[in-house]
């Protein structure tokens, strides 16, 4: 039996559990709605080998430190930091950049559990029938009545907390008994899974069109905005700057290869987001470049009226939103696990007890993201719902803030002698890479995100609030990542409004069923869409 390494808060007993939980950590919904697409609009192949390159000179670097910390200081984000400026003599102000991660990891968690509880009804949804033989307003109507209809709210507050039940159940049992097993179980599923819809889609669907769309090499359509566009995704696939992967590296046996393991896991990551966009392109129908099939619309509305006609849709669907549930339940429990971390070395308190306060904590906040959907959604802060700016902050904000703080801190205040005893076994190359990417390249990349992330988001909520001062022309810087993709509000990585399908007057993208979006009509009559969510939440 292997021999675990007990933390303070615990630990894994398997080298390879790092990789599992990093991969369901890694593995979002942006992989399934997000990734192919911007394949298929910026040069194919070459865009994956771009974002390779993205991930493997710019993000990665900060991966490997935020996980070597946590191996390091065998602690969560804070408490590591915290050993880490003692030892460099530093300023305790670098604290808050773990305390910021561990708020960042929080604010996120508390809306992807919002997109868990679509998943899971739709589980149910498909199962029972009622996307067979379904139109596009059918399914429009659909997705309104379980999110945006003011009337059948409570329904959907049984959905988020049905689905939060199961990822706070599996952490109260522990970390070798609940969380360990459980991702060394679901995610090998959903890499099978993944493979399973690749070979029925080659068998049923267009294989081939979606392959040649997203892994075909198109010089051509490669440009300075598909650089632009695979930096953001690298950097936000990653879940990087909220203690996730300090806390992993913490929990993990001193034997694991932790650098390679990081490597295989974003290898993989990119190899099973490739896999499962093109099982979907191959069965949700458009033209050879898949334009406008993505997002939010895509996996909500367009998929299940393209399968909707399928031997077995029935049960094609539940498999494929169970997939869904699996992908945003891992990453759920990924977040928690620092917050939880945190709380327990903070306060002392035993694992259930802190579990279960933390995940009420998230139910309450996430309310307010589920209700941006319904019941609030008529109440608006200089355009924004509040979920829109709670996004927008930790998307904008948080996240890129506490990459910065780490990477500069690393790079700049710790020691030499200690950055290399925190890296282990490092060739001098990778050593010297390593350092000059933490000082200088990755905190430039990173504030260019985070402000171009809140430029466009910003400038996503003055199309609905026309009047406001920031919003004045002269005042908004013009984003070209907003002008790259406007209709999915603040998403940094697609194409401009013009090219990405018909729009109304106002700048909006239609209901799925492309009747002309009517801004007096009420709100819950009108399902959710790629304009209504963000980058972040994905």
């Amino acid at each position: 039996m292997p021999t675990p390494y007990e933390t303070h808060i615990g630990s894994w007993t398997r080298p390879t559990t790092f990789f599992w939980a990093a991969l369901g950590a890694t593995f979002g919904l942006a992989n399934v709605w997000q990734f192919p697409y911007l394949a298929s609009q910026n040069g194919g192949g070459l865009f994956v080998l771009l974002y390779l390159g993205c991930l493997l000179l710019i993000t990665l670097p900060l991966m490997v430190t935020e996980t070597t910390m946590g191996r390091y200081a065998r602690h969560g984000l804070v408490l590591a930091m915290d050993g880490f400026v003692r030892s460099a003599r530093c300023s305790r102000w670098w604290l808050w950049a773990g305390r910021l991660g561990i708020l960042a990891a929080f604010l996120v968690l508390s809306f992807t559990a919002v997109f868990g509880a679509i998943s899971l009804a739709y589980v149910f949804f498909s199962a029972i029938g009622r996307f067979i033989n379904v139109g596009a307003g059918d399914a429009s109507d659909i997705l309104a009545g379980l999110v945006s209809s003011p009337d059948e709210y409570r329904a959907f507050m049984a959905w988020h907390g049905f689905f939060l039940l199961l990822v706070i159940w599996v952490s109260m049992q522990g970390v070798v008994q609940g969380v360990e097993r459980a991702v060394r179980a679901v995610t090998p599923i959903m890499v099978l899974f993944v493979a399973v819809f690749c070979g029925f889609a080659a068998w049923q669907g267009e294989f081939g069109q979606a392959a040649d769309a997203v892994l075909s090499f198109n010089a051509a359509a490669l440009s300075w905005e598909s650089l632009n566009s695979a930096l953001f995704h690298a950097f936000f696939t990653l879940g990087l700057g909220m203690g996730v992967w300090t806390l992993f590296g913490a929990y993990t046996p001193a034997e694991t290869r932790l650098k390679r393991t990081v490597l295989a896991v974003v290898l993989m990551d990119t190899l099973v987001a490739i896999g499962a966009g093109l099982a979907i392109y191959s069965v949700v129908p458009g033209d050879p470049g898949m334009s406008g099939e993505r997002g939010f619309d895509l996996l909500f509305l367009s998929l299940p009226v393209a399968m909707s006609d399928l031997p077995g849709s029935q049960f094609l669907l539940a498999a494929v939103y169970l997939l869904m549930v699996m992908v945003v339940w891992s990453t759920s429990l990924a977040l928690l696990e620092p917050i939880v971390g945190w709380f327990r070395e903070w306060t002392g308190a035993p694992r259930a007890l802190s579990v279960f306060m933390i995940g009420l904590a998230v139910w309450l906040l996430g309310l307010g993201s589920l209700f941006s959907f319904n019941v609030w959604s008529g109440l608006e802060f200089a355009g924004g719902t509040f979920f829109r700016w709670l996004e927008l902050f930790t998307g904008g904000l948080l996240v890129p803030l506490v990459s910065i703080l780490i990477s500069v801190f690393a790079g700049w205040y710790l020691t030499r002698s200690l950055a290399l005893r925190m890296l282990g076994n490092t060739p001098g190359l990778f050593s010297r890479i390593w350092l000059w990417v933490m000082r200088l390249v990755l905190p430039v990349v990173v504030a260019y995100i985070g402000l171009q992330y809140s430029f466009s988001g910003v400038k996503a909520m003055c199309d609905g609030a026309p009047g406001i001062p920031w919003c004045e022309p002269q005042l908004l810087l013009e984003s070209p990542v907003f002008e790259q993709d406007a209709e999915t509000g603040a998403d940094p990585a697609g194409e401009s409004a013009e090219e990405s399908g018909p729009r109304t007057e106002d700048g909006q993208a239609p209901p799925s069923d492309s009747q002309p979006d009517d801004r007096e009509q009420p709100q819950e009559d009108v399902a959710p869409g790629n304009e209504d969510v963000l980058f972040q939440s994905a």
